[in-house]
């Protein structure tokens, strides 16, 4: 909703600026000039980047348009669950655990908090930790180690899709020069034409150099840094569930585990301690 918001507000300012200037709106019509600026743009975009990268830049529109999908709610589910796996951990033994991770889709645990339950990224970071827990592997140092480097792959992933689209906002600019120099040499080659049809022509030459550096720093570049900041916030929810593992393989009861957690969150989503103390008494009893 904000990125609509955002891109009115760039659209109608410039719009209705020029306007009020007593510009005319059908000057600004060329369509040859971004051609040739979105057509090399795009183009450079496809060259400069393999292709898990481009099909994650069109599956991140998506997230693009609606934000993060990670909110305060979200984060109270998420120590839910973090909750109610320690609990039975600790009570049961860690070998209790391996029923509802082979088959999270079937576990009862799982299935009572539905937000976790279908994002199937967070559910199969927790479950292949907890898979190893149940194997033996208790070093909470080298636990973290391997989950710092999953997250760093993660991180790197995502974060080429928003630097490929902020590259492509910092190549925008000279793209228009080029559409520019081109409507120049247009331009010189009529240079025996009245002055009426010589204004035209370099009026849409600047046209290039106006499209370019519009959808670079109103558009493009915004986007770009959008994309970074929603993957860091679902970056901080995978962080979330391993500072809860980690203190669970330390030996933390549950309750101190979950406060780790809530004490990692952003403050725009963190529960109190209070909410959270509610929360987790209320919880079903799982098995």
């Amino acid at each position: 909703m904000l990125f609509v918001i955002g891109i009115l507000m760039v659209a109608g300012s410039m719009i209705v600026g020029y306007l009020g200037s007593g510009g005319n709106l059908l000057v600004l019509w060329m369509p040859f000039e971004f051609l040739i600026i979105f057509g090399c743009g795009i183009g450079a975009f496809i060259i400069g980047n393999p292709k898990a990268v481009l099909i994650g830049t069109a599956r991140s529109f998506g997230p693009l348009l609606k934000g993060s999908k990670y909110s305060k709610t979200s984060y109270m589910e998420l120590l839910g669950v973090l909750y109610a796996v320690f609990r039975l951990a600790k009570t049961k033994g860690d070998l209790a655990l391996e029923s509802h991770i082979e088959h999270p889709e079937e576990s009862q645990l799982f299935q009572s908090f539905p937000e976790f339950a279908k994002d199937h990224h967070a559910v199969a970071f927790l479950c292949d930790y907890l898979r190893l827990l149940t194997i033996g592997a208790n070093n909470s140092y080298e636990l973290e180690a391997v989950m710092d480097e999953e997250l760093e792959v993660h991180h790197n992933e995502q974060h080429a899709i928003s630097g490929a689209v902020q590259n492509l906002g910092d190549a925008l600019p000279a793209l228009g020069i080029v559409a520019a120099v081109l409507g120049v040499i247009i331009t010189m080659g009529s240079i025996t034409e009245p002055p009426e049809v010589l204004g035209y022509l370099i009026g849409g030459a600047l046209v290039g150099t106006f499209s370019g550096v519009l959808a670079s720093y109103g558009v493009v570049s915004p986007i770009g840094r959008s994309l970074e900041q929603t993957f860091d916030l679902e970056a901080k929810y995978l962080q979330c569930i391993k500072t809860g593992i980690i203190a669970h393989v330390q030996g933390y009861a549950p309750q101190v585990s979950v406060e780790f957690c809530r004490k990692t969150l952003h403050s725009e989503v963190r529960p109190t301690f209070a909410e959270v103390e509610e929360m987790v008494q209320n919880l079903p009893a799982t098995g």
